[in-house]
């Protein structure tokens, strides 16, 4: 059941949006900024939303549908999730439906029947069909609530995930002059949200811009040196039975490292676009309604997926961009529990993505965007400070140091590099100027080093007056410091993008002894602090929960993998672990003790509310009492209900897959 809508009663009529957000999603009160959020759209205004992931930011378009006359229409580039996305507000009592290329025609036909009947509250269209006058002509003949924009930063040409179909929805406001417009993102900066502003013609929302911390996250960067043993030490001794993500630049790459981790006893799976759609749609499946899947992915995956238990994301590659980071990272602790953003990156990362800069089609300006991009990624990887201040001051926020990332939980050493800069960059000059030649870092060091290779001998390279002048540190260490000087700006990799060292009018300074270089000392050895609050798994309750508490929750939430089985639903969409918890902590013995419970509104109350009663009445000592816990079957189980979630039919120009 849901807040009903007055057909034709005055707006006083309305629910106010408190009431609706305690009958419908079973919460007291609003968070941060959502209910002012909620108060301007509600009212007819625009408005430009930036919130964290998990943040809530849904809500801010979701209570002013159930308010407003008509139908709110979310365009979301998630055509993928429109499935899930759907069923999580049904659950929740909201008439909710989709249109995309996933459906046939007869129940296409269906859902624009019930839009034109007023029988939706929320319609989800990708904005490639949007844009087509055939589903253009269907809204104008319904009742419009509102229009909502998800992941709205796909506006931004220069954007981590620009979709250009969204440069052509500001004719929204032109031709729906009458319905407010929220757009919404997870990730800009002040640059992106003017873009924002401008291609989406909101000159006149206002803007709520919510804080970019997310403080549960522990973040930690390590030297990538065996990336493979690094990557499963870190998923098997810290996050052990535990959903995460694993982010590489390939295809190759997350079909190597989901086989390397899945021979090693990690229930690993890869995904990337090159796949088949039916097996995409398997592990996206997987992921959402099995607990502890770990996906390898390239970064197609993970936008919008509302799975609440990732403990961990992690990249095995350099991201491009601060922006793209962010936003990754965002996918892990969306349930508020701590969680671990861990990234391993080395010196072959930078080179790698400057040659993809240099051999980009793009016009000039373009590169050069895209190599401020990555030099901010590289200023955050080599910051001898807090990692989060790094981070939050990308986005123009300023906070005290973390006390939860790598650098705040063992500040690293740093040590006066001068010299040994000065020595690098004398060997880059002589190559350059006395022999007209360019190489990359390996051949650099080598020299340094004073290791005779068939290269150096060919070249003649042991007769340069630098010639062995670096044994006092090792490779391992030279390359460190060939990373912190690139991410200073005192070196540079050479034009056509072939990792060649070439020198900068900053290297000068340094040279002459009018510059100081001051750089931390890589880690190479043990991992740092878990996280505060850490948990050895994720479904412990609480660190103040009695043993009779923890019993409880665990058969809660065997009931609720059973239940979401039955239902064809991944468990966070039942209820998630919060609302567990609340459960185990407080026992509940009639319905309106579960009504108060957050998490439990009126529509979940009716639908579990006589099974929720039954199983906390149980004696929770009692092991007979306790429900089955689902087998984690193979994701071609019959019994599953079909799940027509797959990205779009290639065929269909009016859709664009993730």
């Amino acid at each position: 059941m849901t807040a009903t809508k007055p057909s034709a009663a005055p707006r006083t009529a309305a629910p106010t949006p408190l009431a609706v957000l305690r009958q419908v999603f079973g919460y007291d009160s609003f968070r941060g900024q959502q209910g002012e959020i909620i108060d301007q759209v509600v009212a007819g205004g625009d408005a430009v939303v930036l919130m964290p992931t998990g943040g809530g930011k849904s809500l801010c378009y979701q209570v002013p549908a159930l308010i407003r006359q008509g139908t709110a229409v979310v365009v979301s580039p998630l055509i993928a999730l429109m499935q899930d996305q759907v069923d999580a507000v049904r659950q929740l009592g909201i008439r909710a439906d989709f249109l995309n290329s996933t459906q046939d025609l007869t129940t296409r036909r269906q859902v624009e029947r019930a839009f034109l009947d007023g029988r939706l509250d929320l319609l989800y269209v990708a904005p490639e069909r949007l844009l087509t006058e055939p589903c253009l002509e269907l809204l104008g003949a319904g009742q419009i609530a509102l229009f909502a924009i998800d992941e709205a930063h796909c506006v931004s040409q220069w954007g981590h995930d620009f979709r250009p179909d969204y440069l052509g929805l500001d004719l929204l406001g032109r031709r729906w002059p009458q319905a407010p417009r929220v757009a919404l993102t997870a990730t800009a900066t002040a640059a992106t949200r003017q873009e924002i502003v401008e291609r989406l013609g909101l000159d006149k929302a206002r803007q709520f811009v919510a804080s970019f911390d997310r403080p549960n996250i522990c973040y930690r960067i390590e030297p990538k040196t065996q990336v493979k043993e690094q990557l499963l030490r870190f998923v098997t001794t810290e996050h052990a039975g535990q959903a995460g993500i694993v982010y590489a630049l390939s295809r190759a790459s997350t079909e190597e490292l989901a086989a390397y981790l899945s021979d090693h006893g990690v229930r690993a799976l890869a995904y990337h676009a090159g796949l088949e759609a039916e097996r995409r749609r398997q592990v996206q499946r997987r992921f959402l309604r099995q607990d502890g899947v770990v996906v390898v992915a390239t970064i197609a995956f993970g936008m919008g997926i509302d799975k609440p238990d990732v403990r961990f994301v992690a990249h095995v590659d350099l991201p491009k961009s601060v922006e793209g980071y962010y936003q990754e990272t965002g996918r892990a602790g969306r349930d508020g529990q701590p969680a671990e953003a861990w990234m391993a990156y080395g010196l072959g990362d930078v080179v790698q993505l400057r040659r993809f800069i240099a051999e980009s089609p793009a016009d000039d300006l373009h590169r050069r965007l895209q190599t401020r991009l990555l030099d901010a990624m590289l200023g955050l990887c080599e910051t001898p400070g807090c990692r989060r201040q790094n981070l939050l001051a990308y986005f123009g926020e300023t906070i005290a140091a973390c006390g939860n990332c790598d650098t705040c939980l063992r500040p690293p050493e740093t040590w006066d590099g001068t010299v040994a800069a000065q020595k690098l960059l004398s060997t880059v000059f002589r190559l350059e100027r006395e022999r007209r030649q360019h190489f990359g870092a390996g051949q650099t060091i080598d020299i340094l080093r004073g290791k005779r290779t068939p290269r150096v001998e060919q070249h003649h390279h042991d007769q340069l007056s630098t010639w062995g002048i670096g044994q006092d540190l090792s490779e391992l260490e030279w390359r460190a410091v060939v990373r912190q000087l690139l991410a200073r700006g005192e070196l540079a990799i050479g034009p056509g993008g072939h990792g060649v060292l070439v020198l900068t009018p900053d290297s000068g300074e340094v040279l002459r002894g009018r510059r100081t270089v001051q750089l931390r000392r890589d880690v190479m050895t043990r991992p740092a602090k878990p996280p505060r609050s850490a948990k050895p798994s994720s479904v412990a309750p609480s660190d103040e929960a009695t043993g009779e508490q923890a019993t409880m929750f665990e058969r809660l939430r065997a009931w609720r993998a059973a239940t979401a089985k039955a239902k064809g639903l991944p468990a966070y969409v039942v209820f998630h672990d919060s609302t567990l918890r609340a459960l185990a902590a407080s026992l509940p013995t009639d319905r309106e003790g579960l009504a108060g419970v957050p998490g439990i509104g009126q529509a979940k109350l009716e639908a579990y509310g006589d099974a929720l009663l039954e199983l906390l009445s149980a004696d929770p000592a009692d092991p007979h009492d306790q429900a089955d816990p689902p087998d984690p079957t193979d994701p071609a189980d019959p019994q599953d209900p079909p799940d027509p979630t797959d990205p779009t039919d290639p065929a269909d120009p009016q859709d664009q897959a993730d």
